[in-house]
């Protein structure tokens, strides 16, 4: 059985591919999509709350592209100096985005109960803050 670092890799890599080719037709990358759902979450979102919340998901470089593309696309636009909120359209766009995306997440849980789901989440979730506490030292028993 290989490492769960590996398959947690591998499903991020393929998630990511996925998404990309399931966006490209709106002009989205998983990544701008990220950006988008933040901003409708809070409209009049700072660029800081959204390297904050996404944070994990890519560098603060990859992160700023996204945003410069959400606004130079018209999805999203500045109402003051380092705000964000959707455009009427980007609003729309997202809603038909939202909807593909909904599909996807079905498919890629297909054969998954909800209860394997779940405890999935939580795994990853308590092994993630195990990570990000005290250092982990090793057993000398």
């Amino acid at each position: 059985m290989k490492p769960i670092g590996y398959w947690l890799n591998r499903t991020d890599q393929a998630l990511t591919r996925q998404m990309d080719a399931l966006l490209a037709e709106y002009g989205l990358s998983r990544l701008t999509w990220q950006v988008l759902n933040v901003v409708r979450a809070a409209p009049g979102a700072t660029d800081t709350e959204v390297h904050t919340t996404l944070g994990a998901n890519a560098d603060t470089v990859a992160l700023a592209a996204a945003i410069r593309t959400v606004v130079t696309d018209g999805w999203a636009t500045r109402p003051a100096p380092g705000l964000l909120t959707l455009t009427a359209q980007g609003d729309a766009r997202l809603a038909a985005v939202t909807e593909r995306v909904a599909f996807f997440r079905e498919a890629v849980i297909a054969g998954i109960s909800l209860e394997e789901y779940g405890t999935a989440v939580r795994v990853l979730e308590r092994m993630t803050r195990n990570l990000e506490g005290a250092p982990v030292a090793a057993s000398t028993g």
